[in-house]
């Protein structure tokens, strides 16, 4: 109309938008951006604020609308990628856990979930034309089927629990997975322990039995029917049970000696993880099989009930169900969880020789059933050591192009 004029007000950032090129990836049951190494900064110091700006928790939004993230732990999650300078190892990766509400990143752990899209990428990326990949200091992704353009096949009959459809396997074995950040399977020396929480939620302190395992991942794994009644008296995802849960997972962390104390812990989300461990029971899977899960798994992530399962949490647990005394080993299912061996008498014995065993669980958790397979050696003073525990996940390629981020 005449007379009226028509002001555009601009209130763009002072920080100017700057791209990288990306890969975005549902690897098992976690999406993530997976990006090369060689695009980011040498110093990983100043990957994190770039980071929180892609994935959209700059500035702490729990629905990172100004990022690709998808507001949630298992979906906020980045693969650092880079072709590896050792010698028999084809790529490595560093893991990013970034926090769902709040601006905050983690890099002390690991995530199988999404170790399981680094081999997919590094061949559709021409980083090792080899089906074996190495991901991780102790952990390969191996996709089975790769077709002779040297990328990867995603098309397949295999399903996960979590995901709808099918896809190729995609197998990852975690290699003597014991003391991946600790460097002890059991860093607090014993297999099982009563810990004991202090906790402004409950009116004195309380006492739970765990197993503080360090196997993929540390994972404080707790015999459920050991937690405080204010715990067992609410709503599993209310404030009050939430708080609970994170009060025994930092005082896991000291025990760990991954944190001097509580306050310190509770600044890294990430590391240790928890769960609480139920017996096993008969299941039915989504194909009306019956199923007996040796036991049953509630994993938290970043403070809130995990949907599924990590990947690292089933390795963890895996391992912990092998190894007796543990609050795994005590609450599995009893006839299933054995593993015979034919053992000489002491006068036949003349030289011993470890013995090498694989040993099947089935894992349940909130949203169905996980297999693991364990191979174990036995030694000569009966302990037994897990040499490695194999799982399988499926992954796809969502999109590529430019993550755009503000400094």
């Amino acid at each position: 109309m005449p007379g009226i004029s028509k002001h555009v007000v601009s209130h763009a950032s002072n920080s100017a938008r700057t791209g990288i090129p990306e890969v975005w990836m549902r690897a098992g049951t976690s999406k993530g951006l997976f990006i090369h190494e060689h695009d980011l900064p040498s110093s990983k110091d100043l990957w994190a604020p770039i980071l929180l700006s892609a994935l959209g928790l700059a500035e702490a939004d729990k629905r990172q609308l100004n990022g690709v993230g998808g507001a949630t732990s298992t979906t906020s999650k980045v693969a650092v990628v880079r072709k590896s300078k050792r010698h028999g190892v084809d790529v490595d990766y560093t893991f990013v856990q970034v926090a769902s509400d709040q601006a905050q990143v983690d890099m002390t752990g690991n995530c199988g979930n999404m170790a399981s899209g680094v081999g997919p990428f590094a061949l559709d990326e021409e980083l090792t034309s080899e089906c074996l990949t190495p991901t991780h200091s102790k952990s390969w992704s191996k996709p089975s089927t790769s077709p002779p353009d040297g990328n990867f096949c995603e098309d397949g009959d295999y399903s996960i629990a979590g995901v709808r459809g099918t896809a190729s396997p995609i197998q990852m074995t975690f290699i003597k997975p014991g003391g991946s950040i600790t460097g002890r399977l059991f860093p607090s020396g014993a297999k099982q322990e009563m810990l004991t929480v202090s906790s402004a939620h409950t009116p004195t302190p309380f006492i739970v039995r765990v197993s503080l395992v360090d196997a993929a991942n540390p994972f404080v794994l707790v015999d459920s029917s050991t937690m405080p009644a204010a715990y067992l008296d609410s709503e599993a995802t209310s404030r009050l049970s939430l708080a609970i849960i994170e009060d025994i997972r930092v005082a896991g962390a000291v025990r760990f000696g991954l944190a001097r104390a509580t306050a310190a812990a509770g600044r890294v989300r990430g590391t240790p993880k928890i769960a609480l461990l139920y017996p096993g029971g008969r299941e039915v899977d989504t194909e009306g099989r019956i199923n007996e899960a040796d036991i049953e798994v509630l994993p938290f992530s970043l403070g809130q009930p995990h949907p599924s399962l990590q990947l690292t949490g089933a390795v963890c647990l895996g391992t912990a169900l092998s190894i007796p005394e543990t609050v795994a080993w005590d609450l599995r299912r009893q006839e299933a969880a054995h593993v015979h061996h034919n053992v000489p008498s002491e006068q036949q014995v003349i030289m011993f020789e470890p013995r090498m065993s694989t040993v099947k669980r089935l894992l349940k958790h909130p949203n169905g059933l996980m297999d693991v397979e364990a191979r174990l050696e036995t030694h000569e003073n009966g302990e037994t050591s897990v040499e490695s525990v194999s799982v399988f996940r499926t992954a796809r390629r969502l999109f590529e192009g430019k993550v755009f981020y503000r400094l």
